[in-house]
């Protein structure tokens, strides 16, 4: 599922980088691995081991690889084909645990590390490079360890069969979204690129039928404009969503075979509580989004249009509304409650970034044991229990990356412009102090802390005046602040 993505350009010594850095030291974000983890790594890397059986050989098949521009840890390639009545989705996910040794020192600092942090200038991995952006990743640069899914579907794009085996896979090509996208719409992709617009207008519409509703969330760059900065949206290309849809595919087909083999892990999502989707009702008043109080939700996001700035802001917000997701194992065939996504609209779990987040390792396991009649691996039970609070302080870690990356951008944003007016809703208010809220401007579209001398009027339109910008340092615990006129 999708989550807010800031990418920052310029000098290191500038605000934005240097607050970056104060926030990772604040934090405790790790700066380097351990000699014994690069150690490790480095011979893990030099001789793989996938645990049971051999792989099968699955090197005739021209995988192809689908990334934002200059990805190195390439989690997952597809290859895509025709069958009788419908289609064929080979989807290859890194083999991880070829190269990690259950209990060894790379195993540990994953624990620690939970998942990969995004930052705006940088990432910090969940695994040494020489292993996520090398050895276990599917670059097209040789044969690589793979857990391979084989999907049929019928000529709507509903699951037939889904089965996933080790294999020994080679990719073929390293796409970015625009690349591919250009050679789907000019008609020189050929037949397995071609097909992921086939496929994924088809998944789409299954997703429309169950329920389900995904996100197109923009990325969201501040760069350098003159002597200050500016915040620019990149919307998503169809191929994006397409791409996505696979994942989402595979994640329901691993979430369907646990089930049935009766031992798991969940992701799962409650139905947003009705106060989360009133305050995102007042968001998209300030943004200028109609939302008519008879539209439901999720068409309302269908409706948007990416490219546009205040939908772009909208659809960020939107993304609020996931956070209620967590993990639940289940074992002895009894679900845990509840049990579906409700954003996806259907039982799901998460098994395809195995190089950036800790739990797809053993989903994998599970449903790799599972399709082959055999019993679960004794460190993947013995890590079960734990699994979800562990995911769960990893998801916190990094929620409060992005909560701080966010204020820190928009503190660089608007750091020159103290003293100016805008015009915005207040979007919440505190219960037990109705004078501090949260404030939604139209432009930019800054979401910031709010203070006044009396109750602030909820869901209307105020003028304000910003009162403190310091990506540095807070002002009664914000780096953005403002007051109304």
């Amino acid at each position: 599922m999708p989550r807010r993505l800031i990418r920052a350009s310029g000098a290191p010594d500038a605000p934005l980088p240097a607050a970056l850095r104060e926030l990772r030291t604040e934090l405790g974000v790790p700066d380097h691995f351990p000699a014994a983890v690069l150690a490790e790594a480095d011979s893990a890397a030099a001789a793989p081991r996938p645990p049971g059986p051999g792989p099968v050989d699955a090197t005739h098949l021209p995988f192809f690889t689908l990334d934002p521009p200059g990805s190195a840890d390439l989690d997952q390639a597809i290859h895509l084909a025709r069958r009788d009545g419908g289609y064929r989705v080979h989807y290859a996910i890194a083999d991880v645990a070829a190269f990690v040794a259950p209990g060894g020192t790379i195993d540990s600092e994953a624990r620690r590390r939970v998942q990969t942090l995004y930052f705006p200038d940088e990432s910090v991995p969940l695994h040494p490079p020489v292993l996520s952006a090398g050895a276990a990743s599917l670059l097209p640069d040789g044969p690589r360890p793979a857990l391979l899914w084989r999907i049929d579907l019928d000529a709507e794009g509903r699951t037939v069969t889904a089965e996933v085996r080790r294999a020994t896979v080679r990719s073929r090509a390293r796409l970015d979204y625009a690349t591919a996208q250009r050679r789907i719409d000019d008609g020189t992709a050929d037949e397995p690129l071609a097909l992921l617009q086939e496929i994924g207008l088809l998944r789409e519409e299954r997703e429309r039928e169950r329920g389900g509703v995904s996100l197109g969330v923009p990325e969201q760059e501040i760069v350098r404009d003159g002597g200050g900065y500016a915040l620019t949206y990149r919307a998503p290309l169809p191929a994006d969503g397409w791409n996505a849809q696979l994942s989402l595919l595979t994640g329901m087909a691993a979430a369907d075979i646990m089930i049935e083999s009766g031992t798991g892990i969940l992701r799962t999502l409650p139905t947003a509580p009705s106060g989360a989707v009133a305050r995102l009702r007042l968001t998209a008043r300030a943004l200028g989004v109609d939302w008519p109080h008879h539209v439901p939700y999720a068409e309302v996001i269908r409706s948007l249009d990416p490219r546009e700035p205040h939908h772009a802001a909208f659809l960020t917000e939107c993304t609020t509304l996931l956070r209620g997701a967590g993990y639940a194992v289940f074992t002895g065939g009894e679900l845990p409650s509840p049990s579906v996504h409700a954003a996806v609209a259907h039982t799901y779990t998460h098994c395809t970034a195995p190089l950036r987040r800790l739990v797809d390792r053993y989903t994998g396991e599970l449903c790799v044991a599972a399709c082959a009649g055999q019993g679960v691996p004794e460190w993947v039970l013995d890590a079960l229990a734990d699994l979800p609070e562990t995911m769960a302080q990893g998801s916190r870690r990094a929620g409060t990356v992005e909560r701080e990356c966010v204020d820190i951008v928009e503190a660089v944003l608007l750091r020159d412009r103290v003293g100016e007016t805008f015009d915005g809703v207040v979007i919440d208010v505190r219960e037990a102090d109705p004078a501090v809220g949260t404030v939604q401007l139209r432009d930019p579209a800054v979401v910031a802390r709010i203070t006044g001398d009396g109750a602030l009027p909820l869901g209307e339109p105020v003028r304000v005046r910003l009162t403190h910008a310091d990506p540095a340092a807070r002002h009664g615990g914000a780096r953005v602040l403002f007051a109304p006129v």
